[in-house]
Order: structure tokens, then C-alpha cells, then sequence
């Protein structure tokens, strides 16, 4: 699709790799990019496997962007929760293959998935901003609030607490972690599995289910945009 974000379509399952540089850094038009292969995966009715390089599926926001200005940061927000959004009321699954370190916008990538696949290795999962200085934001706390554990909500977004694969999905942030060399397989596995639900059944239960949750998440994005005086 791009030399940011590709789209590989497998029977009724779309591959979308963000492919960002070293640390898969989500900017404007990383977010462009897959909002454009998300808008393929819906024409196709594919179920979503979404998806990092070796190593890395992304350290969240592009710092550039970030260190400019509030006003820039909270911008990059909106499209970045807007996004979480997006995948949290898409008509098909959504699945998260965590290939490596998954930081800040990168685990609230993950939180946002209806299936986490992460893989094996000496990886960090969770939400830094506190740790570099950032208040946490509205949208952020309710999209931490909604997917993980009370006990680790409190250590991840108040203590900045990272995690191993193992104990992410203790916390939360994981459903499944799998050897490197399974990764792959699995991820295709478990997403072919999930094509065969209906999907009229599966988007209708999927808002329904997340009626009350999508509705404070829009009010924290909205709250997000007033405190920087952002329309």
C-alpha cells in the first residue's frame, strides 16, 4: 500500500505491517496510511491482522511530532485516539500480532484489538507517559480502564509499570504469547478462525456490548481536544 503501511490480502484475512523506521513511530501519516488499509480490509470484508516488524510493533507516537508543541502533541492524540476508536467498533475482528516492544500508542494499539497474539522474548509492554513526563489523557485512561486488570490499571497508567510478554497478558494487554517461530502461523490460524463468525452478528454485538465504553471514549477524546483548545 505504502512504503509506511502494506496491505496483503489472504482469502478473507488482510495483513496490514506498519513498517515505520526502527521504532515503527506512529505519526499523521502512519495513521493516514492505516485508516487507508482499514477502509480496504471493510471493502473486502477481511478480517484484520495488524501487525509490527521483528522486534517492534511500535513505541507509540512520533516524538517529533510530540516534543513541538501541546498543541501538535494533543492534534496527534485526537487522530491517535480516534484511531483506537476506529478499531474498538470496526464490522470485522480486529487482531494485534505484538511482534516485540509495544510502548505508550503502541499498547493502546493493543487495547484496542479484539485478540492480542504476542511473541516470546525480552520485551517490554505498557504505558511510559508517565515515566517521560506526560499526564495521561482522557481517552488513554479509558481505553487502560476498559481492557485491563484493576490491579495492573493502577500500576500501568499511575506507575508507568512495563511488562514481559508473559506477565502483559496477566495484565491485560496480551491475550496469547507464542514462540517466535509460531508467531506467524498463529496469528493466520487465529485469525482464520474468526472469519468464520457472522459478521453482521459479531459487529452488532461488538457495539452493543461496547456501547457505554465507546460513548465515554468519545467524551474523553472530545475532553482531550477542549483542554488544548483543539476543534
Amino acid at each position: 500500500m505504502s512504503n509506511l503501511v502494506s496491505y496483503e490480502l489472504n482469502g478473507k484475512v488482510a495483513v496490514i505491517t506498519i513498517q515505520n523506521g526502527k521504532v515503527n513511530a506512529l505519526s499523521h501519516e502512519v495513521f493516514g496510511q492505516l485508516n487507508a488499509a482499514l477502509d480496504q480490509a471493510e471493502q473486502d470484508k477481511a478480517v484484520v491482522v495488524l501487525t509490527g516488524q521483528p522486534g517492534i510493533f511500535s513505541a507509540g507516537y512520533d516524538l517529533k511530532v510530540m516534543n513541538e508543541s501541546p498543541e501538535a502533541a494533543g492534534a496527534l492524540v485526537k487522530v491517535g485516539s480516534t484511531f483506537a476508536k476506529r478499531l474498538l467498533s470496526f464490522p470485522t475482528p480486529v487482531v494485534s500480532v505484538c511482534t516485540g516492544h509495544a510502548v505508550a500508542k503502541g499498547a493502546f494499539i493493543l487495547l484496542s484489538s479484539d485478540l492480542r497474539i504476542g511473541v516470546e522474548g525480552p520485551f517490554k509492554i505498557g504505558l511510559n507517559e508517565v515515566a517521560i513526563g506526560m499526564i495521561m489523557h482522557h481517552a488513554g485512561i479509558e481505553i487502560a480502564r476498559n481492557r485491563l486488570l484493576p490491579q495492573y490499571f493502577q500500576r500501568s497508567v499511575i506507575n508507568a509499570e512495563m511488562f514481559s510478554p508473559e506477565d502483559a497478558v496477566k495484565a491485560g494487554f496480551l491475550d496469547i504469547v507464542v514462540p517466535a517461530e509460531e508467531l506467524k502461523a498463529r496469528a493466520i490460524e487465529e485469525a482464520t478462525k474468526l472469519t468464520q463468525l457472522d459478521m453482521r452478528a459479531h459487529h452488532q454485538t461488538k457495539l452493543k456490548a461496547r456501547a457505554g465504553y465507546l460513548e465515554a471514549l468519545s467524551q474523553g477524546i472530545e475532553q482531550d481536544a477542549q483542554d488544548l483548545g483543539l476543534r
